[in-house]
């Protein structure tokens, strides 16, 4: 008998999956790959594959990359947003259609979750967890064992797959019971909780927003809204500056055809700054100037700028100073 897990890189749904395969089912585990969430980095998914390969599990963790289908929630999510840009419940459904499939795929006959009964507000409340399965196409066929005991039955505990018995009543935002049960199963090491969703960030919203509004969603833009400092130049023109020298790095990674990079002359500390958009004469001397305003300047009234479109082709230097703040503040997005 096997079940899809779905793993988020928390404790909780490595909980379920280890609960589950030790009752005797075979576990596919999956993470779903959207571009918002921090539990998706490489450090936190070996992390979670190292405690999956533990004793009661032994299976490899299946990265599936569904970027492309949750960019067409954004826009306008069937169930809404939460506080900031989370359309958290149809993104559970987005990833419980994608779990069916590779459910009848693999031959699986349930899938597992580690979701909480009461744990979040907005997407495990009991009328969502008991409504998402039948929208995804899952009625009755996702297993919440952890919170199992306070859900209706399920057709793999009305079947006797798993023994009801056996499976758990956690409840509410606390976390003794889980810390307890990981220590049971012999997991020291985990990283949680599993949230770090950019999308309930206020600053990362406003990012996004922006965006949408000017019709420019897409992955070469949102992975460009995950670092630096973010500057509305114009309608489909922007500008980030870096924060750090790992971001500096970053925005030129980023850069591609078309983008304009600005730096600083060898002698003046300060960032790199990417421009996407069509650059006027004025617009380019206006970036310089912005990303005149964090650099290093010991008391000069001005730097040379240099800059230079990603591609073939030379760099072109100029003389600016900083920007005045009433303007900057004007221009920035967060």
């Amino acid at each position: 008998m096997k079940a899809v897990a779905l793993i988020s890189g928390g404790l909780d749904s490595i909980l379920a999956a280890c609960l589950v395969g030790n009752l005797g089912i075979d576990i596919l585990p999956v993470n779903f790959k959207i571009p918002f969430c921090h539990n998706i980095k490489e450090e936190k998914l070996a992390l979670t594959a190292q405690n999956l390969t533990k004793e009661n599990l032994k299976k490899d963790l299946l990265i599936i990359d569904i970027s492309k289908d949750f960019l067409g929630l954004l826009e306008n999510p069937c169930h809404g947003f939460g506080s900031n840009m989370n359309p958290c419940i149809d993104c559970k459904i987005l990833m419980l259609k994608e779990a069916k499939k590779l459910m009848e795929e693999k031959e699986a006959r349930f899938v597992v979750t580690g979701e909480v009964l009461g744990q979040r507000p907005m997407s495990q409340h009991r009328q969502i967890l008991l409504s998402m399965p039948k929208k995804s196409g899952l009625e009755g066929l996702v297993l919440r064992p952890l919170s199992a005991k306070l859900l209706p039955e399920t057709i793999p505990e009305a079947n006797g797959w798993v023994k009801r018995e056996r499976l758990l009543s956690f409840g509410g935002r606390g976390r003794n019971g889980q810390l307890r049960l990981a220590a049971s199963f012999g997991i020291k090491d985990f990283s949680w909780p599993a949230g770090g969703c950019l999308l309930t960030d206020p600053g990362f919203s406003r990012k996004l927003r922006d965006l949408i509004g000017h019709s420019e969603l897409n992955m070469d833009n949102v992975m460009l809204l995950k670092a630096g400092r973010h500057f509305r130049l114009g309608d489909k023109i922007k500008l980030v500056v870096g924060r750090n020298e790992k971001e500096n790095a970053e925005l030129e990674r980023l850069a591609k055809q078309g983008d304009y990079l600005f730096y600083p002359n060898e002698l003046t500390a300060g960032p790199t700054s990417l421009g996407r958009g069509e650059f006027s004469k004025e617009l380019l001397e206006l970036s310089g100037r912005i990303t005149c305003r964090y650099c290093d300047l010991n008391g000069a009234q001005a730097t040379e700028i240099i800059y230079k479109k990603h591609g073939p082709g030379g760099s072109v230097s100029m003389r600016v100073s900083p920007i005045e703040e009433a303007q900057l503040g004007a221009l920035r997005l967060a």
